[in-house]
């Protein structure tokens, strides 16, 4: 990452070369020093609640991540097959494990806070080149302060992966131009990482690809121009696909994508009614493996998968295997007897994840206390008493300032749009058409496909006052430009 930064610096247009050793001159490698020094400063900003709380922040899914990236690796380099590889992304529990081998999670916090102060200064000097520094370091910690950015930057999930895949995008398809060929070779192994730590990134990225394509076709940009673009998005797509089938079926000695996961779309269907009424009306004549716990069907989607009177928790390992086997055959059937009872209730789930967006979802968890110790036992002790242990941390309070702060910067957006669409900033506009297509399809795929929850929206929406701040600065350096053009 450092010599990405410096190279990126280093091959501006026309680079000042020092005549007495050949080099760079002495601004431009302070202005590296300086990339360097504030990107660095960024992710040590962006986790202060894990400072705060003297631990990074758990959540239930990031025990079995880490635990899951230790049994992955004895399979495939020490050659000693497990029965059970966890229920998540095998590719972010790899990635993530030769942070955590001395039993802590602070070097894997510490690289995704990296990563995504990177990423957030590639943007900024997208935006205003001239003054990255200075507004990259008052934003970043206004953004930390107000919003759920530093919160999921310090949780031990791949959710803040989301957020930089979205922006990552956005310098492919809108700021190319920008990047050097060192820190597009970053981008594309964030965007690789990212579509392969969680299956919810697949999809939105896939999405907002079909949405980009549309733009592009009603604004007639070049096609050779998106050609490119889609090919990069199409490739890294696959590339994460064939990474996680390539290990899943490695560890398993079978062809795979995600053997060990739940099956999301079957308790969602059957927790919002309508997979319910099919199964009560049909079960008599038909041979759906859910059947079985007909009587168990009560609940929300939680209680089904992880209670042991649900469906998923007492279910045998072929069982599970048929319950999974039957999922979209099941899916079909029931939007097929209940389309407009599924639409209401999907239309409704997806408004739903759109307007919740706090940070209070990051509370004790029993799951952490009882296996903390089993994947990383240097940690349990402290996790004990830490706040986030002890149920003090301050994520209601944080959830209304950034509650406020969206609304603030919805607004500020708006007064701020008709400027900048007359002065027709083509990368501001295209950071917005993102950050919004993304937020939305975020909500669309999460709401509808599994359970409403604040950590889903909260950990995109954030994008919002980054989006708003930017729009700031630029009319800021616009106006100044215009009134130095008056004084001359």
């Amino acid at each position: 990452m450092k010599m990405a930064v410096t190279e990126s610096i280093a091959s501006s247009p026309a680079p000042v070369r020092n005549q007495a050793d050949g080099g760079l001159s002495k601004s431009t490698k302070g202005r590296a020093l300086r990339a360097l020094a504030s990107v660095a400063l960024g992710a040590l900003i962006i986790p202060w609640p894990a400072f705060y709380n003297r631990l990074p922040l758990f959540y239930p899914d990031s025990i079995d991540y880490v635990r899951a990236g230790h049994f992955i690796a004895r399979t495939l380099f020490l050659h000693r097959p497990m029965s059970y590889y966890g229920l998540r992304s095998s590719i972010y529990s790899l990635g993530i494990l030769p942070f955590v081998v001395r039993g802590s999670a602070w070097p894997a916090v510490a690289f995704q806070c990296l990563l995504t102060s990177f990423v957030l200064w590639l943007v900024f000097r997208s935006i205003v080149p001239h003054r990255t520094a200075s507004c990259f370091l008052v934003l970043i910690a206004a953004l930390s302060l107000g919003s759920s950015l530093s919160w999921y930057g310090s949780l031990m999930m791949p959710d803040i992966l989301a957020p930089n895949l979205f922006l990552c995008v956005y310098l492919l398809v809108f700021a190319r131009d920008t990047l050097s060929r060192a820190e597009r070779c970053l981008v594309y192994f964030v965007s690789w990482f990212a579509i392969a730590s969680h299956g919810s990134h697949l999809l939105i990225v896939v999405a907002l690809a079909l949405v980009l394509a549309m733009l592009a076709i009603l604004t007639r940009r070049s096609l050779r121009e998106y050609r490119r673009v889609a090919v990069e998005l199409a490739v890294l797509i696959a590339l994460s696909l064939g990474a996680q089938i390539a290990v899943e079926t490695l560890a398993n000695g079978r062809l795979s994508l995600n053997s060990g996961r739940p099956p999301f779309l079957t308790v969602r269907l059957v927790a919002d009614g309508p997979g319910r009424w099919y199964l009560e009306k049909h079960c008599a004549n038909a041979e759906w493996e859910t059947c079985r716990y007909l009587n168990n069907l009560g609940g929300n989607s939680d209680h089904l998968l992880w209670d042991s009177n649900g469906i998923w928790t007492p279910a045998s390992g072929e069982s599970r295997k048929r319950i999974l086997g039957q999922e979209r055959a099941f899916a079909f059937a029931v939007v097929c007897a209940y389309p407009l009872e599924e639409l209401e209730i999907a239309t409704t789930n997806f408004w739903r994840q759109l307007m919740v967006f706090g940070v209070t979802d990051l509370r004790k968890y029993s799951t952490v206390v009882d296996h903390i110790g089993e994947a990383l036992p240097r940690e349990r002790s402290e996790y004990l008493e830490s706040p986030q242990g002890q149920d003090r941390l301050p994520s209601k309070l944080f959830s209304r300032i950034q509650r406020g702060l969206v609304i603030a910067s919805l607004l500020g957006i708006l007064a701020f749009l008709p400027k900048i669409w007359r002065l027709g900033s083509s990368r501001l506009l295209g950071l917005g058409f993102v950050i919004f297509s993304a937020s939305i399809l975020n909500a669309l795929v999460t709401g509808t496909l599994s359970s409403v929850n604040d950590r889903y929206q909260s950990r995109v929406i954030w994008l919002v006052p980054m989006l708003a701040g930017l729009c700031a600065v630029e009319w800021m350096a616009i106006r100044t430009a215009s009134v130095k053009e008056e004084h001359a």
